[in-house]
């Protein structure tokens, strides 16, 4: 009797630890799959925020949307209007041994619009340039993002600092920014991309 008794309870004690084994095991599975799941997830959102909010690297970026032009230095800026398409051009120059950059773009009702690559926000720092990604253009410090109808609308606030008509002449074959002008906007650019 006493031989049943112990076998009885041999046998359920064999049978709790099976059980608890079998628990542990769903939970040791359980527990993978949820870190898992849980870094897929964080992999996928980082990769969700650099695109579409981070910092473009200028390497990564298509570079027929980033063309930059030759360095002009201390001249007017000549702009051949035939070169002006959808896609902005970047003209970089050196005014009296500062460096800045004009864009020029075409928007989608045909105007050409032309500004100093700079987030007027954010220029001090260094970063606050635009590149363009698909049609956009985006701050490199603080990620606005510019569609090009944008370009020259405004002044102030974080958008591309502006060349409006007044400080430019236009004709049908080009589009040319006075040294004069160029001058003036290098001391509020003069840490542009430094």
């Amino acid at each position: 009797m006493k031989k049943n008794k112990n076998e009885k309870i041999n046998k359920r004690h064999r049978a709790a630890i099976q059980r608890n084994a079998k628990k542990k095991k769903k939970i040791a599975i359980i527990s993978i799959i949820t870190v898992l799941g849980l870094a897929i997830a964080l992999v996928v959102g980082i990769g969700f925020l650099n695109r579409n909010t981070g910092p473009v690297n200028i390497g990564t970026t298509n570079v027929r949307l980033n063309q930059r032009k030759p360095l002009i230095a201390d001249q007017d800026l000549v702009i051949l209007i035939e070169d002006i398409t959808t896609n902005a051009l970047f003209y970089p120059m050196q005014i009296d041994g500062y460096r800045m950059e004009v864009l020029v773009v075409r928007a989608s009702d045909g105007t050409i619009r032309t500004a100093f690559n700079a987030c007027q926000s954010c220029y001090a720092s260094g970063m606050g340039y635009y590149v363009q990604v698909g049609n956009v253009l985006i701050c490199q410090n603080c990620n606005m993002r510019f569609d090009m109808s944008q370009v020259e609308l405004q002044a102030g606030g974080c958008n591309p600092v502006p060349i409006f008509p007044e400080n430019k002449t236009q004709t049908s074959e080009t589009i040319t920014v006075p040294l004069e002008h160029l001058k003036q906007a290098k001391i509020m650019l003069e840490s542009w991309r430094s």
